[in-house]
């Protein structure tokens, strides 16, 4: 397959020239070239001196909703084609434009408008604005905006660079001028390296994530606008909704900064390990017909959502242990288990195996993954720590303890879904048969395991036989 570059033909705006023209006298040239001829004349931009302006990579949400944007603006006829493969989705996107690509064909933005979509500023010429000063960098924002306003009436709260990258004075230039904030993305396909559909919808799919931003290019690759369709049933399948960025932004909070949230230093760096007490929980000895249902590690949205509808359809509330690794690149997937109502804990940063590391190394895992964790889901995680692998000996549990971690979460029911190889029949006879009052049974929330498959047959049939469902510090607690 041969794919064709779209990126249209300049064209001369004289009424822009005459702008650029004039901003030059006050000591910027957007072509990079220095203006010798005006130097004793120059104005420099006062930088300037107040707080950056935010930078938005992704959205802190835990609503089933991402967002799609577009770099850039191609020619009239490739972007008829994006707008009605859109409108065919019934999608509402938000358009990053040059200011010098509007003001050469107006039309094609005010048609973005009048579909539905937002617009918003690609700075004036998409240079590399890591080559420029701050004068440049200010003037190439300024005239954007006011480009687009005048061709559009629409004034830019918001900027992204071509490359979604930034420094420290696009954010300041972004301040000054009043904006909003500088949009980077989550979700970046990659387009620009000439993809066919099927990849780049496939890629979007692997990432898609709640308050994800998604990155394309309209004037590059042309198999981006088949890739819409990919994109729109991958998110039909999870249950999420693509909205405009704005709607995405206001239906979104903010993060409090990790020492705002109580309980953040509830683990912590503890060398006196030797008199440290902790207690290994296998399970709780009780007459009550109650079991906790836990989930170790970490999966993409589209597996780790299917278990939180599940849970949520039989109305069970289970025990997250995480790999705070993964919590990290999606913080927003734990949130979402904690607005369900389910319990997140520690399941280490990057998953070692806890005997193979010194007590130091062991210990600032711990701290690290504690601190992720409060700081994805802004308040202190259950302090209940389970090793990875479930392997740990009596010097790691002190160590572990003298941390914080005095409660070492195990268990009884074990059906090793993790490895793909056991069907989803293979783990539901295997609950079965093991579970018991009292009794704490691992799964794993991994992608392509056989767990989700069989996660309404074991919770069904468990039900049945009378047991209920309890967090597992509930549990702890009977």
């Amino acid at each position: 397959m041969t794919l064709t570059h779209i990126a249209p033909k300049p064209r001369f705006v004289p009424w822009l020239a005459l702008l650029l023209a004039n901003s030059l006298l006050v000591g910027c040239n957007f072509w990079g070239v220095e203006n010798s001829r005006n130097q004793n004349t120059i104005q420099s931009i006062p930088r300037y001196s107040g707080e950056k302006s935010k930078v938005i990579p992704f959205v802190y949400t835990a609503k089933k909703e991402l967002t799609l944007t577009f770099n850039g603006m191609g020619d009239e006829a490739t972007m008829t084609r994006l707008l009605d493969e859109l409108d065919k989705h019934q999608i509402k996107a938000t358009f990053f434009l040059p200011g010098m690509r509007v003001a050469e064909e107006p039309n094609i933005a005010k048609e973005i408008l009048s579909r539905g979509h937002e617009i918003e500023n690609n700075t004036l010429n998409q240079l590399d604005m890591t080559k420029l000063g701050y004068d440049q960098i200010y003037k190439e924002i300024q005239l954007s905006n006011e480009v687009i306003q005048k061709q559009t009436g629409v004034t830019p709260r918001y900027v992204r660079t071509k490359s979604g990258d930034f420094s420290d004075d696009v954010r300041l230039a972004a301040a000054a001028l009043g904006m909003n904030g500088v949009v980077g993305y989550s979700i970046n396909p990659k387009d620009r390296d000439m993809k066919d559909a099927k990849a780049i919808g496939e890629y979007v799919e692997r990432f898609m994530s709640r308050g994800g931003i998604i990155s394309l290019n309209t004037d590059i690759n042309p198999e981006v606008i088949p890739a819409i369709s990919h994109i729109a049933n991958a998110a039909k399948e999870i249950g999420y909704q693509i909205v405009p960025f704005e709607q995405l932004l206001a239906n979104g909070g903010e993060r409090k900064p990790l020492e705002q949230i109580p309980g953040y230093d509830a683990a912590k760096i503890n060398p006196h390990v030797k008199d440290a007490t902790y207690r290994l929980i296998y399970q709780v000895e009780t007459s009550k017909p109650q079991i906790a249902l836990t989930f170790d590690d970490w999966g993409s949205d589209k597996t780790v959502t299917k278990i939180l509808d599940i849970l949520e359809q039989h109305d069970v509330k289970a025990t997250f242990f995480l790999r705070a690794k993964g919590v990290e690149d999606n913080p927003n997937l734990a949130r979402a288990m904690v607005e369900g109502g389910h319990d997140v804990a520690n399941h280490s940063y990057s998953h070692p195996v806890v005997t193979t590391l010194s007590p130091a190394q062991l210990q600032q895992d711990l701290v690290k993954a504690h601190r992720v964790i409060t700081e994805a889901i802004q308040q202190q995680p259950v302090m209940l720590f389970r090793p990875p692998t479930g392997v740990v000996n009596d010097e790691t549990g002190k160590v572990i303890a003298a941390v914080g971690y005095k409660d070492i979460a195990m268990y009884d029911v074990t059906t090793l879904d993790w490895d793909s190889k056991h069907s989803a029949n293979d783990i539901v006879n295997g609950i079965m048969k093991q579970t018991k009052n009292g009794s704490i049974i691992l799964l794993h929330m991994l992608d392509d395991i056989h767990t989700i498959e069989a996660l309404p047959t074991a919770i069904e049939s468990l039900k049945r036989k009378g047991f209920t469902f309890v967090k597992m510090a509930d549990l702890i607690k009977e």
